[in-house]
């Protein structure tokens, strides 16, 4: 029987990629490159080998320095060797989401413990450059118009790898902005949760940082009945 990791691996892999979008943007598909798709697989296969339903924390789009590299959510290279234990040959460039997320997870008992209830991932699989630099899918309207159908495609193939429909967890405001128009259309879950984007925690708000992982891990810990939380 098809688990978790296998839907996703063929979900991420199969995705199609967008072609002659607006205003020079490109979109780079890191799960078809031989070096990510190795170590997402094993990602996949270490922490989402089951059929356990998750509940969903959805970013915006992959960076090139996070999941654009090592191919998983929010999970830059120094993450991946030090708190997921997959060694990588990658360069230890710093990804500055990935480090809040993974002080998050440590908040929830590690990476495995975390991983068998959420799944993590982003509206728009795919990773958005702009004259080499990170984009986000609504940085401009017409972007936004030119990715909607397979935003939509995204959304409800995400949905069907097995994730929890009662509740899911948005990542940014602006996000989350987009991502109740997607949910009103498609009518996939029921209720949304949005947080701040770690990237904007660790940018402008970097002091607060502490006390925003301890309550994001408090809401995350109220979604889940597991007494590891």
């Amino acid at each position: 029987m098809p688990t978790f990791a296998d839907r996703l691996l063929a979900f991420l892999t199969h995705f199609p990629a967008a072609t002659a979008l607006p205003d020079d943007v490109l979109a780079y598909h890191p799960y078809q490159e031989p070096t990510a798709h190795g170590l997402l697989t094993q990602f996949a296969h270490r922490f989402y080998a089951d059929n356990q339903p998750r509940v969903a924390i959805l970013g915006i789009n992959p960076g090139r320095f996070g999941g654009g590299t090592t191919g998983i959510a929010f999970t830059d290279p120094a993450a991946l060797a030090l708190h997921c234990h997959i060694p990588n040959e990658l360069p230890r460039r710093a990804e500055l989401s990935s480090q809040f997320v993974y002080q998050l997870i440590a908040a929830l008992g590690g990476p495995q413990a975390f991983y068998q209830h959420f799944y993590l991932g982003s509206l728009y699989p795919l990773v958005l450059l702009r004259h080499g630099l990170n984009h986000n899918y609504y940085d401009a309207p017409a972007l936004t118009q030119a990715l909607w159908p397979d935003m939509q495609t995204s959304l409800r193939e995400q949905a069907a790898l097995g994730l929890r429909r009662d509740v899911v967890v948005c990542l940014g405001r602006r996000n989350g902005e987009y991502f109740a128009r997607l949910n009103n259309e498609l009518g996939l879950f029921e209720r949304v949760v949005v947080f701040d984007h770690p990237r904007y925690l660790m940018q402008y708000k970097r002091r607060f940082v502490p006390d925003s992982v301890t309550d994001y891990a408090r809401v995350l810990g109220e979604l889940v009945s597991s007494p590891t939380f």
